[in-house]
């Protein structure tokens, strides 16, 4: 079976071809270099080069692969959730294909693509725990298959992925700014109390990083030495972090010292690193009870004050809290209140993380510790599969449509904010 996955939610045009669940042919075209100039993603901008590109893109990943649109087999695209304008995009070209070739359609939850991209390396261990830390998610999820996943905790307001932007434009760096950071903070030394560990002084799966964008920014609003070493940084001016720690050599007066830099960068991404690894300890120890040698403690009730919850310092309150239905599905995955935790259901196998947070060194280090001390396998994508790219939504949907699932023309884009609706139709027994 070959499968054409093609992916336009955000600021990638990205088309993959996988043939069995082998990968033989990928192009992408970033459009960083543009948002660049705005700070940010622009989505009128994104959505227009999608356009431009995409075409061009589907004829050179078919000429890579030495196969015509007539061989393919399916064509699946990423749904969402993303903007709208950019999945209408890709949709629209998918829908095309689809009726002009007779091939099977099948739109690909995003995130999940991202999950189940950390299976193209290493088979995926099912039931697994998985940790989506991509753009504006940041995520726990529960995976029982390529299709079935049980949201168990998410993000309340900003994603670790927004905090890394937000704090990197902050110091003037420049977007996407995470992989500088994470760059500087490896020439750093981390100081674990620079920075709180936001929203974990409580007994929910949930996420929320305003706080440390917060206390980050005011580090920096104290600190005006830092945006300076952030300017060198840019300008190619700085001093390397291991001339500015050494006793034997004479610094060069013309750079900037950028060694307070590396540390708050260092002490940062070890921030939210620790904060994903407390939370999803936290829900591996419910699925499969706590961890050898961890200690019990009691979570911290918060007290009520005219209607509204006191949250602790550095905590933030949702602005946009989930619905009735969303808030009960939540809280019976997550214990927030609702039922306690099905301790029949079998263990997890696994420890998954994928998105582009996953590709943060302190990161992938602080939940391979993690996986260490459970005694399980953690699966990541290679750091070049945790961005937003094809080869997740070609081999999503390969899996799916191994399974007998498809969609018909109807197929609707699903934009940031809204849940994506399991509506596939099965065009074979299985």
């Amino acid at each position: 079976m070959l499968c054409l996955g093609i992916e336009t939610s955000c600021d990638e045009t990205a088309l993959a071809l996988v043939r069995d669940g082998v990968v033989i042919a990928d192009v992408m075209s970033s459009q960083a270099d543009v948002h660049a100039l705005f700070g940010g993603v622009v989505p009128e901008l994104a959505s227009r080069e999608h356009y431009r590109l995409i075409g061009a893109l589907c004829d050179e990943v078919l000429r890579r692969a030495g196969v015509t649109a007539a061989d393919i087999d399916v064509v699946a695209v990423a749904r969402g959730p993303g903007l709208l304008g950019s999945l209408l995009v890709g949709m629209g070209f998918a829908k095309g294909l689809a009726l002009a070739t007779g091939a099977r359609l099948v739109g690909v939850n995003h995130l999940h693509a991202h999950l189940l991209a950390a299976g193209i390396a290493a088979e995926m261990a099912y039931p697994a725990l998985g940790l989506l830390v991509s753009g504006g998610h940041t995520h726990i999820y529960r995976m029982e298959s390529p299709r079935r996943m049980s949201l168990l905790g998410r993000t309340l307001d900003d994603a670790a992925g927004e905090a890394f932007d937000k704090v990197a434009k902050q110091l003037g760096l420049a977007y996407p700014g995470g992989r500088t950071i994470d760059e500087l903070g490896r020439k750093g030394r981390v100081n674990p109390a620079m920075f709180p560990r936001p929203y974990v002084d409580n007994d929910n799966l949930d996420f929320s990083f305003s706080g440390l964008k917060t206390a980050a920014g005011l580090v920096v609003q104290a600190n005006p030495a830092l945006i300076e070493a952030a300017r060198a940084v840019m300008t190619g001016s700085a001093l390397s972090a291991d001339a500015s720690n050494a006793d034997d050599t004479e610094p060069d007066s013309t750079l900037t010292d950028v060694s307070s830099l590396c540390d708050m960068c260092a002490s940062f991404n070890h921030a939210v690193a620790d904060t994903l690894r407390i939370k999803l300890e936290r829900a591996l120890a419910r699925e499969n009870g706590p961890l050898p040698g961890t200690p019990t403690v009691a979570a911290r009730k918060k007290r009520k004050k005219s209607g509204a919850v006191v949250v602790d310092a550095g905590q933030a309150a949702s602005p946009c809290p989930p619905t009735v239905p969303e808030h009960a599905a939540l809280a019976a995955h997550a214990g927030q209140g609702g039922e306690v935790p099905d301790t029949h259901r079998a263990p997890v196998r696994a420890l998954v993380a994928a998105g582009g947070v996953a590709a943060n060194s302190y990161v992938r280090e602080a939940l391979g510790d993690l996986a260490m001390r459970a005694g399980l396998p953690l699966l990541l994508p290679t750091p070049a599969l945790c961005t937003d790219n094809g080869i997740m939504v070609a081999h999503a949907g390969w899996q799916l449509a191994s399974l007998g699932l498809w969609h018909d023309l109807a197929l609707e884009a699903i934009p940031r904010g809204r849940s994506i609706p399991d509506d596939f139709t099965m065009f074979r027994s299985v």
